[in-house]
């Protein structure tokens, strides 16, 4: 089983940036892909970015330009970089592990981590 530790959300003001933090247990990235999806209240699970073994990344359109997603050096946490917030970008962000090239779906992702509240303020 693998488990996913989300960090780093919280609150900011519109244009304002936070940085969240996934580190899988028992995982190690050869074949494997990290993404992350975020849902606000009342609505569906959407995703927002993914990072593959090669360090291939892709983004959804709300949030490219603005986001970027990376790894450390050695490979074993992954982030997310949120710059220019805006109040539409509060949700839950949720990490998710993958064996796909760049999976964009929910269902193509196996483990899930908990959440972590992201809340932009106008």
């Amino acid at each position: 089983q693998v488990q996913l530790v989300e960090s780093g959300g919280g609150l900011a003001q519109a244009g304002g940036s936070l940085r969240l933090s996934c580190a899988p247990s028992r995982l190690t990235f050869s074949r494997s892909s990290l993404g992350w999806f975020r849902q606000a209240p009342g609505k569906e699970r959407e995703f927002v970015a993914t990072i593959n073994w090669n360090n291939v990344t892709y983004y959804s359109d709300s949030v490219k330009g603005r986001f970027a997603i990376s790894k450390d050096s050695a490979g074993d946490t992954v982030y997310l970089q949120m710059n220019s917030l805006k109040p539409e970008d509060t949700a839950v962000y949720y990490c998710a592990v993958s064996t796909s090239w760049l999976p964009t779906r929910i269902f193509e992702y196996k483990y899930w981590g908990h959440g972590t509240q992201v809340s932009v303020s106008s």
